[in-house]
């Protein structure tokens, strides 16, 4: 998706829902050298327009809360298993959803990184790509009317 689009995207955040306040090239740093992988291109573009947000509706009644920079995580951590493997290495949490339900980031792929929907009823045995980017999952998501539009209508 062209960055352009992203912008068009970004604004809507910005005027219509509830964005933090941006994230400074230094946060961004350090994050990166903490996480020890790089924010792609459409993610950097997020962060620096805004620190996280919820949106359709503010903290704590969101359906979709993009995490800030200080709290994305491994999904190792976000979400401990007593199995031995729960979950990629390259898996870390991006969008809370409530009730531990998160969208991942899969940074071993190739930028853009795709996103993940991480149910907590089937996490880590069943893990659905559910967007080939963070520009198409923000765009799905906008357009969605606070619905989680990956899941199977009832």
């Amino acid at each position: 998706m062209p960055i352009s689009h992203l912008q068009k995207l970004l604004d809507e955040v910005a005027a219509s829902h509830y964005p933090n306040a941006p994230a400074t090239l230094e946060q961004i740093a350090a994050f990166e050298a903490s996480a020890g992988w790089r924010l792609d291109d459409e993610l950097r573009a997020f962060y620096l327009r805004t620190n996280g947000a919820c949106l359709f509706e503010p903290q704590p009644e969101q359906t979709f809360r993009i995490l800030g920079l200080h709290e994305i995580q491994p999904v190792r951590v976000a979400k401990p298993r007593q199995e031995e493997s729960a979950g990629a290495a390259s898996w870390w949490t991006l969008v809370y959803l409530q009730d531990s339900d998160y969208n991942l980031v899969d940074v071993a792929r190739p930028a853009p990184y795709p996103i993940l929907d991480a149910y907590h009823e089937t996490y880590p045995q069943q893990i659905v790509e559910i967007a080939s980017s963070f520009a198409v999952w923000l765009e799905r998501t906008l357009r969605s009317g606070n619905q989680l539009w990956w899941l199977p209508a009832d």
